[in-house]
């Protein structure tokens, strides 16, 4: 039987174990990224033992004098990155941030429209019977906005001409989220803010993939293009801790407070708070060059990837204005067997559902595609040099099929060289080094 210390023991050899893994591997998933040392040493402060429910100074608790301070600094940061009236940084994820959207702007059983899951909407966009967060949690019914599967954007006219049969049945919508899981180029959101507008409802935008770009000024702007909502989380191009956020106009400030507290949220993870903060501070000083080089970076690799015999998709549109990279793996198996492959050599990417998956008698488990992205290793301090070579392992695992141990062994010396947080004020620490505090 094993002793409680030797439970103890295991916890930290598998946490170390990890770290030394990541060391030498390629972190292409378009929804992580690495934080800076500095971020994490806010996530390792005692903020992570205590309590701050409510608004800044205006709390349940007593102790929160350096923690309101932090919050508020937070705030403002955000205010500054995005332009923003009203922020909300309480919000523990992506997730809980379109919860605190739906709760504040809608009822059970109104009309909402997203994007489906297998055309880059996310789960917290589900139906109901998908179990999906809107559905299942909120009890919104989900209608779909219209995706032009070549451009992998939404159909402005099919789009519109749904929003107007909803209409006409006496359903009309009462919430239209923007954004996705899946979101290679700037949603529509100018060109169709009035239709949805005209039909009674809130336009809202769920920036978590692509926060950091817009910080960046290199997506697009959706607060100034008919956005009144936007939502996000903080570790994606936004490059924090795991954390989220609510941006909207002042007038809206009052319901989108009371949704989060107490509605939605008690305490809100201050450690992650604090690191969203520091996070927002490089984003503020760095972002700019940050953002430009993840889109140069997934262009590369998804032009790399076309040259070497993959479907990338949207190769008529140059691939992406992101740092997501859409490949039809079908020529070479399906997504969930890649996926697994490619770990294997410890090039670490995810599977993803086609917007024609679902028609085609696919499963998540085994969709048609995989998705990458560029985010992590342009913050290793990759550029489009390595983008090619990453293209290369890809290429000897998928296509050549050769010994993944061979691939695997090159993949870890070629992350030698790639081994600090860039972008960031201070960077002494390794990006994957276990820092031992016991």
């Amino acid at each position: 039987m094993t002793s409680a210390r030797g439970y103890y023991d295991q916890a930290f050899r598998l946490l170390q174990q990890h770290h030394g893994w990541f060391r030498e591997a390629l972190p292409l998933i378009a929804s992580e990224n690495v934080p800076s040392p500095a971020v994490r040493e806010a996530l390792a402060t005692d903020f992570g033992n205590r309590y701050a429910e409510g608004w800044p100074e205006e709390r349940v608790y007593a102790g929160c004098v350096y923690i309101d301070q932090v919050e508020l600094l937070c705030i403002e940061l955000m205010k500054k990155l995005f332009k923003a009236e009203f922020v909300d940084v309480r919000p523990i994820s992506g997730v809980v941030s379109n919860l605190v959207l739906y709760t504040a702007f809608t009822n059970p059983g109104d009309v909402m429209m997203a994007l489906s899951i297998p055309c880059g909407g996310h789960i917290s966009m589900g139906k109901k019977k998908l179990g999906g967060t809107a559905g299942a949690v909120h009890d919104l019914v989900v209608e779909y906005l219209a995706l032009d599967h070549k451009d992998l954007n939404i159909d402005v006219d099919k789009t519109k001409r749904r929003v107007e049969r909803l209409v006409q049945k006496g359903r009309p919508p009462k919430l239209a989220l923007f954004g996705g899981s899946v979101f290679p180029f700037p949603h529509p959101v100018r060109e169709l803010a009035d239709t949805f507008y005209e039909a009674g409802a809130t336009v809202a935008y769920d920036a978590a993939h692509v926060a950091g770009l817009i910080a960046g000024g290199c997506f697009q702007d959706p607060l100034r293009e008919g956005a009144e909502v936007v939502t996000l989380s903080t570790h994606k191009t936004l490059f924090g801790p795991q954390h989220g956020g609510v941006l909207s106009q002042d007038r809206h400030s009052d319901r989108i407070k009371q949704a989060a507290f107490p509605g939605l949220l008690s305490n809100h993870h201050l450690h992650a708070l604090a690191g969203v903060a520091v996070a927002c501070a490089e984003l503020l000083e760095f972002g700019e060059a940050y953002v430009r080089q993840v889109v140069r970076n997934s262009k590369a690799l998804g032009q790399a990837l076309f040259e070497r015999g993959f479907d990338v998709l949207a190769e008529h549109k140059g691939f992406t204005e992101s740092h997501v990279v859409l490949v039809d793996i079908t020529k070479y198996g399906d997504g969930g067997s890649i996926e697994g492959e490619l770990e294997k050599a410890n090039v670490i990417l995810n599977r993803n559902l086609l917007p024609w998956d679902i028609k085609a008698g696919r499963h998540f488990m085994h969709p048609g595609g995989i998705r990458l992205g560029t985010s992590e290793v342009t913050r290793l301090g990759m550029q489009e040099n390595e983008m090619a070579e990453i293209a290369e392992f890809m290429m000897r695992v998928v296509i050549d099929k050769e010994d993944v141990e061979k691939v695997k062994k090159d993949v870890a010396e070629f992350r030698r060289d790639f081994q600090t947080v860039h972008f960031c004020f201070e960077n002494a620490t390794e990006a994957y080094k276990y820092v031992k505090i016991r």
